[in-house]
């Protein structure tokens, strides 16, 4: 069941989870234990008192008969659910004995039967069955209690049960579980701790329990800062216009995962969503939910976020429910790149929600994998170490499959599962796989985790869920001054340069101040520490290798200048293609072929002041415009921004806002 709920301009979509309630099962089972509902003897007078008992749920008949069969020694399954053809709504449902039944063997394709574990049933005809009536309330019309095997006879035995697996301890119990919990305690520690605290009698306690306990707890306590979050968000909406958020809550009303994004978020997602790294981490809040920040590089280089969001796990689903809001959210603009941690749920949803964004793995968790995974090999091979260094570092798609062939056959590598597993994800961390795609400088989730340190001045693992959104947006205002003291200082300065070289001029008056100072080092190099040898010429295109006087030539990189109409060169290292900047080796060669300025299709706007305060009818591209059956939200996003700009900037001015108010008269008079 899906429900929809709008506030504001903005939707929670909240989605009915079936899930056994831990309360309600602590309740029916002190039931059991204070009053002599459920008949003890295993005759007739039993079989009397349970038929006609009334049910609100099935779910309450389910629970009802597991702890009937808790207290005399065996274990229940749900068997049957009759449902309406027409409405597919279930009339009838059946629990029986865990033992009901035998087993089929099931055969293979070849027709012989599969191998099957020990066969733990003895088809007992043991069974509660209940129906809905007329009235919508369910009731016991069917109960036989007669079982052909023996029960157990000791609660420890009993535990053994699937279905008994979930809770079993006293409100005394539960309340210590609590208390130790809110301690900080983890729920092995729990679990020890509960333990030796009970009498020889009583059962121990599993961590199992202490999880489900605590979940409880958690999700109990979310529900009521529910309101508090709601709250926030509501009066954020009224003074942004452009504020997204959505919330998944469980069927009981508590949030179960949170995605929020303000407006100058999505904004700037529109310039610089073209990389995103995301990460998971907890320890942010009081609830141990995940907090899951996206983030990018603004024109500074500088960390920014596009939206944050609070998970109840880290499942494929929970990924696929986040990304697809994610998607929504931004106009459903895909990043061309995404940075995340080797994580097959992350993974998969990515390939399900943005199956056209290149995915790379995060470089400091890969080296960090190789520590762990390749000692063996480095301790048994002396040169190991560098072979996997020179392969790892190819500068080639080929020179990469070739260094495999050599390695796989020299070290014995079928044995090295991990190792095998990384070849077969080669396209989501291999250098050589990925230097066509553009990652703004970053090749690790650093950036992500950049955010956490950050947020640590204003979050902990004590922050209460309700809070957190609130510190989210001063840590996110804070961010924000950065990157505007860093607008100023590159508009009110202008760049020291290191030559009279006009490339280097034009770039320090295109770039901003931060990005002005990474090219300068490349210039640097360039102009004084390079040297080279051609390679090979023609009419069509000059090669050089390229390097330090000092440095072996195997280090050296391969550059091709192309005699097009526009400059064109191409570097072996790709650092403008995964950077967007000019590398060292490209400078040298294009000083050399006496090119007087740094051409245009070179100055990435991104890196440039344009990118976070112009925005012209290019951005959308006016070829969309005409050619597109309906308008876009991207569309309309850019156009609305640039109005809002226009009349921001002519507010102050009557002869400026006389010539807005024409325009829009103007176009409506068409």
């Amino acid at each position: 069941m899906n429900t929809e709920i709008q506030v504001a301009d903005k939707s929670i979509e909240t989605h009915m989870v079936n899930d056994i309630d831990a309360n309600s099962y602590l309740e029916s089972t002190l039931e059991c234990e204070k009053i002599n509902d459920i008949n003890v003897n295993l005759g007739h007078d039993g079989d009397e008192s349970i038929i006609g008992k009334v049910f609100s749920t099935p779910h309450d008949a389910y629970t009802f008969y597991n702890q009937y069969a808790f207290l005399h020694g065996f274990g229940i399954r749900i068997h049957w659910a009759f449902k309406n053809k027409t409405t597919n709504e279930p009339y009838r449902k059946m629990y029986v004995c865990n033992k009901q039944g035998f087993k089929r063997l099931k055969a293979n394709s070849s027709g012989v039967a599969k191998k099957q574990h020990r066969n733990l049933r003895t088809g007992c005809q043991a069974m509660l069955r209940i129906s809905k009536g007329k009235d919508g309330i369910w009731f016991a019309d069917m109960f036989n209690d007669t079982h052909n095997h023996e029960l157990s006879v000791t609660p420890t035995k009993v535990m053994k049960h699937r279905s008994h697996g979930k809770l079993h301890c006293s409100l005394a119990c539960k309340s210590l579980m609590l208390e130790l919990g809110q301690s900080g305690l983890k729920p092995s520690q729990i679990k020890k701790a509960v333990n030796s605290m009970k009498t020889p009698q009583d059962l121990d306690v599993t961590s199992k329990q202490c999880v489900d306990i605590l979940s409880e707890q958690r999700r109990q306590y979310k529900g009521k800062e529910f309101y508090g979050l709601i709250k926030h968000f509501q009066d954020k909406a009224l003074v942004d216009d452009n504020q997204y958020f959505v919330v998944d809550l469980f069927e009981d009303g508590s949030p179960r995962n949170i995605f929020w994004a303000d407006g100058r978020s999505r904004d700037a997602y529109t310039k610089f969503g073209d990389v995103v790294v995301f990460d998971v981490t907890y320890m942010t809040n009081k609830f141990k939910m995940p907090f899951s920040p996206f983030v990018g590089v603004n024109h500074h280089g500088q960390t920014i976020l596009f939206g944050g969001a609070l998970l109840e796990n880290e499942k494929e689903e929970t990924f696929c429910w986040l990304f697809e809001h994610f998607l929504k959210c931004m106009f459903n603009k895909h990043p061309s790149a995404m940075i995340t941690d080797q994580d097959k749920a992350i993974g998969n949803a990515i390939k399900k929600v943005f199956p056209n964004t290149r995915h790379r793995y995060c470089a400091w968790h890969i080296k960090k994998h190789e520590l762990e995974h390749l000692r063996p090999l480095v301790a048994h091979y002396s040169d190991f170490k560098e072979s996997y260094r020179r392969w790892v570092k190819s500068d080639t798609v080929e020179e990469f499959e070739t260094e495999w062939e050599v390695m796989r056959g020299k070290y014995n590598l079928e044995n090295c599962c991990w190792i095998i597993d990384m070849y077969n994800q080669r396209k989501h961390w291999v250098k050589a796989y990925l230097k066509d795609v553009f990652f703004a400088g970053m090749t690790t989730s650093g950036r992500s985790e950049s955010i956490h340190s950050f947020f640590d001045g204003f979050v902990n693992s004590k922050t209460m869920l309700n809070e957190f959104v609130v510190q989210y947006d001063k840590a996110v205002e804070s961010r924000r001054a950065v990157e505007e003291d860093e607008d100023i200082k590159t508009m009110n300065s202008k760049p020291i340069l290191s030559s009279v070289h006009p490339i280097e001029a034009k770039a320090g008056e295109c770039y901003t101040k931060k990005i002005f100072d990474i090219f300068k080092k490349e210039w640097i190099e360039a102009t004084q520490n390079l040297t080279h040898e051609t390679l090979s010429k023609c009419t069509e295109e000059i090669k050089y290798r390229v390097g330090q006087v000092d440095i072996d030539k195997a280090h050296w990189r391969f550059v091709s200048y192309r005699f097009t109409n526009q400059v064109d060169v191409r570097c072996s290292c790709a650092k403008f293609e995964t950077y967007g900047i000019l590398c060292k080796h490209s400078l040298y060669v294009i000083k050399k072929r006496n090119v007087q300025t740094l051409p245009d299709h070179y100055i990435l706007p991104r890196w440039t002041l344009d990118a976070r305060f112009r925005l012209g009818s290019h951005s959308v591209g006016m070829h969309e415009i005409n050619t597109e059956k309906e308008v876009s939200a991207l569309t309309l996003w850019y156009v609305r921004a640039n109005y809002n700009k226009a009349i921001e900037h002519a507010k102050d001015s009557p002869s400026k806002i006389k010539k807005v108010q024409q325009f829009s008269d103007k176009v409506f008079r068409r």
